[in-house]
């Protein structure tokens, strides 16, 4: 066997053996490990992701209509989804409550900051989510909006704060050489374009199990080889090992807060909550069971394993297990921008929504 092979085999042993140690209860927190003094400990010894969801007549947050930032993608309401209960749960942690969020307060604590979404389609999701909590408690707020190639920024400048996202599906760079594209897993030259942020929020998964004509690479490269192909797998960890490279030497815990949005489920093979023969499309409740039958996703593992050598602050917006519930929460066939049922993404105003409640708890809790 080469030593390829091994390398292979080891790292597959120890997913295995890492995930058998620790078989989560549902929402379990990916910190719970981490020394007590780090920022990635949760706050006032609360876990916000284990809970259940209940309805609440006062929901949604905002209304989507009044909104400026979302797009067709996620506007399912604009697109003609019959159903509104959808927007009404709301995430209730067993231990604890979450504090309601409150914009001008967001604001006021963030004057004068920079605030930077980084990742693909769940970091837009997550974005406009935000940009539209904020902008429901001051809609008269002098607001600046700029779309660019890749970058996208609201300002609220009447606290001179900007909120920016950075699209990049992989973190680590793809590059075009003249064979082909070429995702480089040890290469993060697009990190420059992070620095001097007050906070980052990071996000990548969906897009390392893409094949085929959806496929952004032809070839893979890490440490000076390269591949038509590996186990995908294998690659996540690899890129996501340079990600927490990066963070380890270029992030200024005194400057800059560190996010990582977690793996955010699909809900495209109804077996994965007892109901093979369905999608998300046409539903209307969220799954209600203790235990969601999937299970913990294996990229779940890889987050955690990378997680555990991180050696500065990072706090683990670990979404997974609340957001298996929400098989009702997707655009399904109500978007605007494709066709097919989109099992991938979610409505806004919707799940998103409480993710950002819960980093508004890690902010100021």
């Amino acid at each position: 066997m080469g030593s390829g092979s091994k390398a292979l085999l080891l790292f597959r042993l120890s997913l295995f053996l890492l995930l058998l140690q620790h078989s989560p209860t549902q929402g379990e927190d990916l910190n719970a490990n981490a020394n007590s003094n780090r920022s990635r400990s949760l706050a006032s010894n609360c876990n916000w992701f284990r809970g259940k969801w209940v309805y609440d007549s006062s929901y949604p947050l905002y209304n989507p209509s009044k909104c400026p930032f979302i797009e067709a993608e996620f506007d399912c309401q604009k697109y003609g989804r019959p159903d509104t209960n959808y927007l009404k749960y709301r995430w209730q942690p067993f231990s604890c409550s979450l504090p309601r969020f409150n914009g001008v307060y967001f604001l006021s604590k963030w004057r004068g900051k920079k605030i930077m979404f980084v990742g693909d389609s769940l970091s837009l999701n997550q974005f406009q989510s935000l940009t539209c909590m904020i902008q429901a408690w001051v809609p008269n707020s002098k607001i600046s909006y700029i779309k660019r190639d890749g970058l996208t920024s609201v300002s609220f400048l009447d606290y001179n704060v900007e909120i920016l996202l950075y699209r990049t599906p992989f973190l680590v760079d793809v590059v075009n050489e003249r064979f082909g594209r070429v995702l480089k897993l040890d290469s993060i030259r697009g990190g420059d374009i992070w620095k001097g942020m007050d906070m980052l929020i990071f996000n990548t998964w969906h897009w390392w199990t893409h094949t085929g004509s959806s496929q952004p690479f032809d070839y893979i490269e890490d440490g000076g080889k390269t591949w038509k192909d590996m186990n995908r797998m294998i690659a996540f960890y690899k890129g996501l090992t340079t990600w927490a490279r990066w963070v380890n030497r270029d992030v200024n815990p005194s400057k800059t807060k560190v996010f990582f949005q977690g793996i955010s489920p699909t809900h495209y093979e109804g077996k994965d909550w007892n109901q093979p023969t369905q999608s998300c499309s046409a539903q209307t409740q969220p799954f209600f069971g203790m235990r969601y039958p999937a299970g913990t996703p294996m990229a779940w593992v890889v987050v955690k394993k990378v997680f555990s050598r991180i050696k500065k602050p990072v706090y683990l917006l670990d979404v997974t297990g609340l957001s298996q519930y929400r098989k009702d929460a997707h655009p399904s066939a109500y978007s605007g921008l494709r066709g097919g049922t989109d099992c991938s993404h979610w409505c806004l105003p919707g799940l998103p929504d409480t993710w950002n409640q819960i980093l508004y708890a890690a902010l100021f809790s």
